[in-house]
């Protein structure tokens, strides 16, 4: 027999904290100003995923832009881009 649940309550990740200081931030300010909408925070692994999907959608010129901006990884996509067209072209 499945029976339905009626409610179920989620949990909101906890980010570490990095800094060891002993100073306080005020949280009342930053809850008040996003009253006029839900804020949500994802994973780092979602982070990533969402920046290796950016990556996956962007166009050559954009690559090749970030890589004259000194981006490693632009740069080795386009050392592959350009190793694959040699090859290609014999």
């Amino acid at each position: 027999m499945i029976s339905s649940v009626s409610s179920a309550t989620q949990t909101q990740p906890v980010a570490p904290t990095t800094s060891t200081s002993t100073q306080k931030t005020p949280q009342k300010a930053s809850q008040t100003s996003s009253s006029s909408g839900d804020t949500v925070q994802i994973s780092q692994a979602a982070q990533t995923m969402l920046a290796a999907a950016k990556e996956a959608t962007e166009t050559s010129a954009q690559t090749a832009k970030e890589a004259g901006q000194g981006d490693l990884q632009a740069q080795r996509l386009l050392a592959k881009e350009q190793a694959a067209a040699k090859l290609d072209a014999e």
